[in-house]
């Protein structure tokens, strides 16, 4: 892989990412991260939702190492597809592939599978960014920059 730049003009950090660095992580199915506790569906399967946010883990997991002080990455845009249930008790693993470094945007495949095989797959792009400054415009967003009601 080749490494990817992070910055833009006036920029003083570098974050690097590598084309094929891939990370997982893992889960069981329980009634916590199923549908019916969701609420995005009626079944004891695993939620869509949770599917979702396996991946985005792994895909943070992947990119920090990456990072400069004070950065971080946000989700931008998630296209997958939830091809097969998973009922309790199966061992999900998501995982994450660095596919696409462009400036501060960061491509990466992600998809999940149980132990019969692949539940879930497709893309997810990630932005990077200074985690203060992107916390204080979405307070100034929001607040108009007051305080934020109690």
């Amino acid at each position: 892989g080749f490494p990817g730049w992070v910055g833009g003009v006036g920029a003083r950090s570098m974050a690097t990412f590598t084309v094929g660095d891939e990370e997982w992580v893992e889960t069981e199915v329980c009634e916590a991260n199923t549908a019916i506790t969701m609420k995005s569906g009626s079944l004891p399967v695993f939620a869509t939702p949770s599917m979702v946010a396996l991946m985005e883990e792994a895909a943070c997991k992947v990119l920090q190492g990456g990072l400069e002080a004070g950065e971080t990455t946000v989700g931008t845009k998630m296209d997958v597809s939830h091809d097969a249930a998973s009922g309790l008790g199966a061992k999900i693993k998501a995982f994450a592939r660095v596919d696409e470094v462009d400036g501060k945007m960061t491509t990466l495949l992600v998809w999940a599978q149980d132990e019969a095989g692949i539940v879930g797959r497709g893309s997810h792009e990630r932005a990077t960014v200074k985690g203060d400054r992107l916390v204080a415009k979405a307070k100034e967003r929001m607040f108009g920059g007051r305080s934020c009601p109690q």
